[in-house]
This record gives structure tokens, C-alpha cells and sequence, in this order.
């Protein structure tokens, strides 16, 4: 299972899944947010495609890139319980800490 939360932890990564948000997009749109290469706006989406968050189809010489619904939903699924997780530890702790 990829490691989504490593996936997006990089800024460019998140900005390029807000800027699916809005729908599908080329790379060459995509790269015009940014002040970095198209090679390396290609290179995060890999990154993000091969962690299942977003898919791409080829239309004549443009590739078009997309979220990938269901592996939105398993991103929001680990951040949830991570941060469940994290503030039930957080409880547990400072009841830890009444008790001393």
C-alpha cells in the first residue's frame, strides 16, 4: 500500500491536487501555476498517480490528469484516523499527567 500521507507531504504535490479539484487538467495547465519545469510537475504527478491519487488519459499529444476519487477517500480515511489516533494520545497523556 503506497504511502499517501509521504505522497502529499510535499507542497507542489497538494497544490497540484487542489488544482485538480477544479477538474482535469494538462500538464502543460498544470505547470503554469508553477515556477518549476513541466519535467518536474510531471514527475510529481507520477509520484501522485503511482500513489493512486489522481489518473491520467492521453488524448491525441496531451496527457490529462484527474483526482482519483477512491484514493481521495483512502487519503481522507489515513488523515482521519491518524489524527483520531493522535488526539486520543494526546487525551490519554495529560490524564497521564493528572494522575502524577
Amino acid at each position: 500500500m503506497p504511502d499517501l500521507v509521504a505522497a502529499v507531504a510535499e507542497p507542489s504535490r497538494r497544490r497540484l491536487l487542489q488544482l485538480l479539484g477544479s477538474g482535469e487538467q494538462t500538464v502543460t495547465q498544470l505547470a503554469s501555476h508553477f515556477t518549476v519545469s513541466r519535467s518536474a510537475i510531471s514527475q510529481h504527478l507520477g509520484v501522485l498517480a503511482d500513489s493512486g491519487l489522481v489518473t491520467s488519459r492521453r488524448a491525441g499529444k496531451f496527457q490529462y490528469y484527474r483526482l482519483d476519487a477512491r484514493g481521495m477517500a483512502a487519503l481522507r480515511a489515513e488523515l482521519d484516523s491518524f489524527w483520531t489516533g493522535e488526539l486520543d494520545q494526546l487525551v490519554r497523556d495529560a490524564q497521564a499527567l493528572g494522575r502524577t
